[in-house]
Formats: structure tokens, C-alpha cells, sequence
């Protein structure tokens, strides 16, 4: 009977234990929380106007301020702050690296304090209001003192009941001679002691402000991106604010850079024969020639055949000019008297040039080589001829381009009839405004050859270089324009852009885009007028981890 009373009591102990155990600590849900803060953090206070945009830390007892252009992010260097402090009005002085600071021993005392600053930049003047939490030294050690306490309570429950519990049980074996009896007590009695309940966040004082904080850009897991002012600075972050309007639909081409045929050429020998450099040696490759300039020479090789035939013809030319010499000489002795008319002697003279000039040019095709001569002004663009090299007839020596004039052709697989404008963004970034020139009425492997003019700086450009060219047709489209840098692309290939919801906070946002020209995209979904887009920084924000 005694046994069945003592069984029923350490149920009802470990029933007890177990509603004990019933609860919160880590890891259960304690209700919807607040979005996790930046760990490590200096503490920071911020405010925004229409004009500015402001951020106060609290550092080694100073205020320092970052100010910036609300719309555009960009650092204000030359403005006046007068804040009003717990211990009364101060000016903030303005610091080379862009920032603004303020001795501040009133942050030593700690707590919620509220600040209000006068903020003047040339014409433009606002008030901004904004608090900064920093930790009470006093608080966080009275929470160190507070934690030691209870950790040396807790250590007393565990050992109290678990002493009296195992003294139980032996005085029960020593008196009823019953184990089972005395085994039941000292479970009951380890039951009873309660569990370790105090952990991280829950028991003691509110935890102290982590220490070695610190401005670091960090994603927090709802996506958001927290990048100090210091980081944007380092990242050059660059907003916009977004305005739907009404845009021309825009193709992308792809094409390639070609020169001017009008201002370009080859340089190509006739015939075959062996190069020979001119006086100066041959140009080389970049080097400036003017039209007229002799590049090269060639020599054509005279066969064996040839060279017989060819004295053959001077041995019969030269007997020819000995007769007419003799014939002119007797007529030039007898024109005086009569005997031979005039006409006759200046006829034989006449025929005695025509021999000599026949034989000269006998003479010059065995000696003198051709010359190879630059057809138009501009730069060797390409050829590497080698002396004594053999060239074949109506091969390249050399290719002539003028490289202020070039221009573009791109392949368009739809018939282009009228263009708005037209643009192209090299491979170095560099945009460019191009001039429609025509398009090709034959295929060309399915597709339409479109030529442009560049009507820009030439200096980085070369011939056969890749680009996209963007053409606008005069069919209507709404979105919002922002350049193409504020566009990046994740691993599934989505596009996103950042929005820059707050001081120091910025959010992915999915787009759908499409080209509107060279620089600019447009946002056709995703992100809706009058919001804050990164335009210039998108791909380091893109980084951060």
C-alpha cells in the first residue's frame, strides 16, 4: 500500500517537472519581431529632407555628421550644421574627408538623446531632427554585476534540492528497507530541482552595445543591404529618382566598326615581283602617311626568255638608230645646196628620237622597279612587308585608314525604314552618337547590312572592334530611363536594381528592362515613379555579402 502512495506521489513530481519545463527559451517563437539590426555597429542616429539627407554616429566622443544630397547622394563639403545639444547649441566643423564633427562629452552619459540641426548649403536651408541611442556605461555594468548573481542562484537550486533528495533516499533505505521506495524519492527529488531555465536574452539586464563596433556593409536576411555613409563614399553611390515618361522603342544591333571606304585603301602591286623598302625603310604599322608617299617598291623578275628576247630587240633598235644616224649626217650635207629637201632631214631626225626613246625605255624596264604609292592620308592600319619578300600580283602590301573616319556596320534582321536615332557603346564604355548612312537591299545570311557614321572622338576606336549598336524607331513606349550601370544581373540571370529606401539601407529590386539607347534602359515593371534608384555603384552593392 505504502509502495503504491509512493509511486502515485513521483508521477505527480515528474508531471510537475515536465508543466516546469513548458517554457520559451531559444528557438521557440516569441511572436513577429522587428527586422534584425546590423550587429556591431557605431550608435547612429539619421534624418531625411527634401533637400538633405543626414547621418550622426556617436565616435570616441565626438558627433560625426555625414551630409549628402537627398536626391542624388552626393556629398555636401561646404554646408553649415548648427545642432542643438543636451548642453546647448554647438556648429559642427567640416572635416577634409567629407565629414562633419562635433565635440560631444554629453555622449559619455549615455541614453536616448535628441538632437536638432540646422543644415545650410548655398541657397538651400533646412532643420533636421534625429536621436541616437548609445549605451549607458552604469547600465552595462550593473547588468555584468546583475548576470553574475543569478548564475550563482541557479547554481544554488540545482544543488540544494539535488542534496536533500539523495539524503532522502538513504534514510529511506536505512528505515523501510525498500529500495524501490528510496529510488523513488531521489528521482523525485533530482525532478524537483529546477531546470536550467536563464539563457542569452532572456534573464538579466538589456545586453550592453557590442563591443569593437564598427561601419561595415553587411546584407541582412530580409535582403536589405546596410552600407554605412563611410562605404558609400568609398563606393561612390550614386542615386536618381524615378519619372515615367513616354520613350521610343529601341533595337539592338550587333555590328562591327569598318572604315570610311572614302577614306581608306590598299596599297596592292600589279604585278608580282620582289620588295625592296624606300629610303626610310618601310612605315610601320600605326605610323602617319600622305597620299603620294611611296611605301614600297617591287621589282618584277625578268626571265631568261625575256631577257634574250629583250636584246634581241635592243641589238635590232640599236642597228636601226646607226642607219638613221648615218642618213641624218648625209642629209644634213646635202640640204645646204639643194640636193635633199628640208622635210627629208627633219623627217630622218624625228625617226633618229623616236629610236632613242624606244631604247631608253628598253633600258628602264630592266633597271628601274615600280613604285607602290598610299592612295589616301592616313595611318598604316595593317601590313608587315619583309625586304626581298616575292609578292604576288594584286596582293596587300599595305592597308591605308584614316582614323578620324570610320565607320559602323551592324546586321539587322528586320527592314529599318525610319530611324529616330541612332547609338553605340564601345567595349571600353565609351558612348557614341551615330549618323544613319543606309541600309543594304540584299540579304546578308538573313540579315539587312545597316552602315552608320560615327559622329564622335575616334582616338579608342579601331577597325573590326565588336559593339552593339541601339536604334530608336519612332514607335512609342512607357518606362522609366536609368542608366544601364544601375542594371545588374543575378546567377538565374534576373535584373535587378537597388533602391536606396533609407540613409544607410538599400533594396534589391526585380525589373523587367529593355534597351532604350546606349546608356539608358528602360524599366518597363518593378519599380513604380518617385523612388531612389543607385545609378553609379550598383555592382560593388551588388558584392556585399
Amino acid at each position: 500500500m505504502h509502495v503504491q502512495w509512493i509511486r502515485a506521489f513521483a508521477a505527480i513530481l515528474v508531471i510537475l517537472f515536465q508543466l516546469g519545463n513548458a517554457r520559451a527559451h531559444e528557438g521557440h517563437d516569441h511572436g513577429p519581431e522587428a527586422p534584425a539590426a546590423p550587429a556591431n555597429v557605431i550608435p547612429r542616429g539619421e534624418a531625411r529632407s527634401d533637400v538633405f539627407e543626414l547621418v550622426a554616429t556617436a565616435q570616441n566622443g565626438n558627433l560625426v555628421l555625414f551630409l549628402d544630397r537627398a536626391k542624388n547622394n552626393e556629398p555636401i563639403l561646404d554646408a553649415t550644421i548648427d545642432v542643438e545639444t543636451p548642453e546647448g547649441p554647438a556648429k559642427a566643423e567640416a572635416q577634409k574627408d567629407a565629414t562633419y564633427t562635433l565635440k560631444a562629452p554629453w555622449l559619455a552619459k549615455g541614453g536616448h538623446i535628441d538632437l536638432i540641426f540646422t543644415v545650410t548649403a548655398g541657397s538651400d536651408s533646412d532643420v533636421l531632427s534625429l536621436a541616437i541611442d548609445v549605451p549607458n556605461p552604469s547600465a552595462e555594468s550593473a547588468a555584468k554585476r546583475a548576470g553574475l548573481r543569478t548564475a550563482d542562484l541557479l547554481k544554488l537550486e540545482i544543488l540544494v534540492p539535488t542534496g536533500v533528495g539523495f539524503l532522502l533516499g538513504i534514510l529511506v533505505m536505512i528505515f523501510g528497507r525498500r529500495r524501490s521506495v528510496a529510488a523513488a524519492i531521489v528521482v523525485g527529488a533530482m525532478l524537483v530541482a529546477p531546470p536550467a531555465r536563464a539563457h542569452e536574452g532572456h534573464d538579466g539586464a538589456e545586453p550592453a552595445a557590442p563591443a569593437g563596433a564598427s561601419d561595415r556593409a553587411t546584407r541582412q536576411p530580409d535582403g536589405v543591404i546596410f552600407v554605412p555613409k563611410p562605404v558609400q563614399r568609398v563606393f561612390g553611390l550614386r542615386t536618381q529618382e524615378t519619372v515615367r515618361a513616354p520613350q521610343h522603342r529601341a533595337l539592338e544591333l550587333p555590328g562591327r566598326i569598318i572604315p570610311d571606304p572614302a577614306a581608306s585603301g590598299f596599297v596592292q602591286t600589279a604585278i608580282g615581283g620582289r620588295l625592296s623598302p624606300p629610303e626610310k625603310g618601310f612605315p610601320r604599322l600605326g605610323s602617319r602617311v600622305k597620299k603620294g608617299d611611296v611605301v614600297a617598291y617591287v621589282t618584277p623578275p625578268v626571265q631568261t626568255v625575256d631577257v634574250s628576247d629583250m636584246r634581241q630587240r635592243q641589238g635590232e633598235i640599236d642597228q636601226q638608230i646607226a642607219i638613221v644616224e648615218r642618213r641624218v649626217a648625209r642629209y644634213e650635207s646635202l640640204a645646204p645646196s639643194g640636193a635633199v629637201p628640208r622635210f627629208q632631214l627633219e623627217e630622218a631626225k624625228l625617226e633618229l628620237q623616236g629610236l632613242k626613246d624606244r631604247r631608253a625605255a628598253l633600258d628602264k624596264v630592266r633597271r628601274d622597279p615600280e613604285e607602290l604609292i598610299a592612295p589616301v592620308d592616313g595611318i598604316i592600319a595593317e601590313g608587315t612587308p619583309v625586304a626581298g619578300q616575292i609578292a604576288q600580283s594584286n596582293s596587300v602590301i599595305f592597308q591605308i585608314v584614316d582614323p578620324d573616319k570610320l565607320w559602323i556596320e551592324a546586321l539587322s534582321f528586320e527592314a529599318i525604314r525610319d530611324i529616330v536615332s541612332a547609338s553605340a557603346l564601345s567595349t571600353n564604355g565609351k558612348p557614341m552618337t551615330l549618323r544613319f548612312l543606309g541600309a543594304g537591299f540584299t540579304d546578308r545570311s538573313q540579315s539587312v547590312p545597316v552602315h552608320f557614321a560615327i559622329n564622335a572622338d575616334t582616338a579608342a576606336l579601331r577597325a573590326g572592334q565588336l559593339l552593339t549598336v541601339t536604334v530608336q524607331t519612332p514607335d512609342g513606349r512607357e518606362g522609366i530611363a536609368i542608366p544601364r550601370n544601375a542594371v545588374v544581373r543575378a546567377s538565374n540571370g534576373q535584373h535587378f536594381v537597388f533602391e536606396h529606401v533609407s540613409a544607410e539601407r538599400f533594396q534589391p529590386r526585380a525589373v523587367r528592362v529593355e534597351p532604350l539607347d546606349a546608356e539608358s534602359v528602360l524599366i518597363l515593371a518593378g519599380v513604380e515613379p518617385g523612388k531612389r534608384l543607385v545609378t553609379l555603384g550598383a555592382e560593388l552593392l551588388d558584392q556585399v555579402r
